[in-house]
């Protein structure tokens, strides 16, 4: 199990894992998944202390993973466990007119994959700005929310000028899930300060890059575009090039390097420290590939130590030496809508 620390309550009645199971690998774009293998080790996760799981509604099997683990769970382990274990959804509608029916029939499709009456949390994800639609969206899911089918709202990818406005309206946001790795420091201009004003917290993805944040890619080439082969992989890339290119990739690596050695800890456990630090940063989501391989064992360690002042300020003398990408691409998922 984890430690303490490895806990922290969004909201009085939702006590999270800070290190969130990603389903997205499940959604197919990472090859075939074997629902058995996957199932035995959702409970091993879960048997491990990580508790919290962040999925949504196109991400193929996902919802139904969470019912048939739910289903495992309660038949081993009994109702009580049913309450330690937290599964956060997405509803990401196509940007046009959002009727009541629509909303509602797109929560019920996922109470009935998920098998619960009440969704613990459903982030809402809006591609189209132009269209103001998101608002009407966000107040059928508040309607939902008070008839208890939903307990808590959060959001994915939007910025703080639309959160603000959401806020603004009345809506009750917990979350919003962004980008952030310390590399794409973003949410730290505008976001991060307008969450903790509103006790909304920060669900961070990217953390480690698709994997690039690692002993893996420390005193190699620059990788070929051939050499991407998958979507994460080539965003990523984009995103060191944006920053700094890779020589100066280079040097962040070494410097994380050598600062999992002083910890004994790995560089992806140093990225995931220095973000979860990060003002309002409740969680890092790390992708979970399920019934493949696993990473419980040293992604624990994270909790197991803390980065010093001097540690975080030879970081920085390295980040800062990169381009402003708040300037570059924008607020914190602008990065999807240009």
């Amino acid at each position: 199990m984890l430690s303490e620390n490895a806990y922290v309550s969004i909201a009085p009645d939702l006590r999270i894992c800070r290190l969130l199971n990603g389903m997205w690998q499940v959604s197919g774009a990472h090859g075939a998944i074997n629902p058995v293998a996957a199932l035995q080790d959702m409970m091993n996760y879960h048997l491990d202390g990580f508790t919290t799981w962040d999925l949504a509604d196109h991400y193929g099997p996902a919802e139904d993973f969470i019912g048939m683990f739910r289903h495992k769970l309660q038949v081993e382990q009994g109702d009580a466990a049913l309450v330690e274990t937290q599964a956060f959804t997405k509803w990401v509608p196509r940007p046009t007119r959002i009727t009541r029916q629509m909303a509602e029939e797109a929560i019920n499709a996922a109470l009935s994959r998920m098998k619960v009456t009440t969704l613990d949390m459903v982030q809402f994800h809006w591609w189209d700005y132009s269209n103001p639609a998101y608002l009407d969206a966000l107040k059928h899911l508040s309607d939902l929310q008070a008839e208890g089918k939903i307990r808590h709202l959060g959001l994915t990818n939007f910025d703080t000028e639309r959160l603000e406005q959401i806020v603004g309206q009345g809506i009750q946001i917990v979350s919003n899930q962004v980008q952030f790795s310390i590399i794409d420091q973003r949410p730290l201009v505008k976001m991060a300060a307008f969450c903790a004003a509103h006790d909304i917290a920060l669900l961070t993805y990217g953390t480690f890059c698709g994997g690039m944040l690692s002993a893996d890619y420390l005193h190699e080439r620059e990788p070929s575009a051939g050499m991407l082969t998958t979507a994460s992989l080539r965003k990523y890339k984009y995103m060191i090039d944006s920053w700094g290119g890779w020589a100066l990739f280079q040097q962040l690596l070494m410097q994380l390097h050598n600062l999992a050695q002083k910890h004994q800890v790995s560089i992806a456990n140093v990225s995931a420290r220095y973000i979860l630090d990060q003002p309002s940063v409740a969680g890092v989501i790390v992708g979970a590939r399920l019934g493949e391989r696993q990473h419980r064992a040293e992604n624990a360690r994270v909790f197991d130590f803390n980065l010093s002042a001097d540690d975080i300020a030879s970081l920085r003398a390295i980040t800062d030496q990169g381009k402003d990408l708040f300037q570059l691409i924008g607020d914190c998922g602008d990065e999807y809508r240009h």
